[in-house]
């Protein structure tokens, strides 16, 4: 983490806003932020440097540094300082997308590496959850996605053989599952469950995380027409992503 060195007064930053003082100051770290002058892991100002600086009270400085934690913008860290945020990776959690093209539109490269990809007899779990009969030909894909070289999720995939028999012949390192599935069997319906867990150690290692760290769980089923077409679940460190929604009456 770097240390904030000597900074220009903020007051110059400030401008004429008519709205409260602690939101004004929120406004001027989230410029600092958004301009780039304080990059992730940059020192913030303490509470007293902040109270010489712009003239405002301790406690106003102190709502807009808690509310602005609260956002995920900057973490505190007792004894230590307020740093700027590594930003969080972004889904929408009522809608299904390609992670590949999730990534790319945010500017940053994906990368991802296929640990395996096999045939497998369906159990009967695996069989209620994919509609089929118990014994039937699944197949199974475990891949783990990265953003700018930095795992942000583990896809744990289980396909109906019948609706996609070429899929363990792709290489899912040039074109990712959804991909491909997406023109053999396009998706008509979707259904996501979301959880918190705790990722266990064979999860933490995939994802180079700290042992039990939180994870964000998506359990996803997709069917194309009344056939359903595959069941996976989406584990993403709780630290390096966000699910955000927007719905209306």
């Amino acid at each position: 983490m770097s240390t904030s060195p000597d900074m220009p007064l903020l007051a110059a930053h400030m401008g004429d806003s008519p709205a409260p003082l602690y939101a004004r100051v929120k406004q001027m770290i989230t410029q600092q932020i958004q301009s780039g002058n304080w990059p992730p892991h940059y020192r913030v100002p303490s509470e007293s440097e902040l109270v010489s600086q712009l003239g405002f009270s301790r406690m106003t400085i102190n709502r807009a540094l808690r509310e602005m934690t609260a956002d995920g913008l900057l973490v505190r860290m007792q004894g230590v300082g307020t740093f700027v945020a590594e930003p969080k990776t972004q889904s929408a959690l009522f809608e299904v997308h390609n992670i590949a093209d999730e990534i790319a539109a945010r500017g940053h490269q994906h990368t991802c590496k296929v640990i395996s990809l096999a045939e497998e007899t369906a159990g009967s779990q695996r069989a209620a959850v994919l509609d089929m009969r118990e014994g039937q030909k699944v197949f199974h894909s475990l891949i783990v996605h990265y953003e700018n070289g930095i795992a942000v999720q583990i896809e744990d995939r289980f396909v109906n053989a019948q609706v996609a028999p070429e899929y363990l012949k792709q290489d899912f390192t040039v074109q990712t599952p959804y991909a491909y599935l997406s023109q053999v069997a396009p998706l008509t319906e979707g259904e996501h469950v979301v959880e918190a867990i705790l990722a266990d150690p064979e999860e933490c290692a995939l994802l180079h995380i700290e042992p039990g760290e939180p994870c964000l769980l998506i359990r996803r089923r997709t069917w194309s027409g009344r056939q359903p077409v595959t069941a996976a679940r989406l584990i993403h460190p709780g630290s390096r992503h966000r699910l955000e929604g927007r719905f209306s009456k």
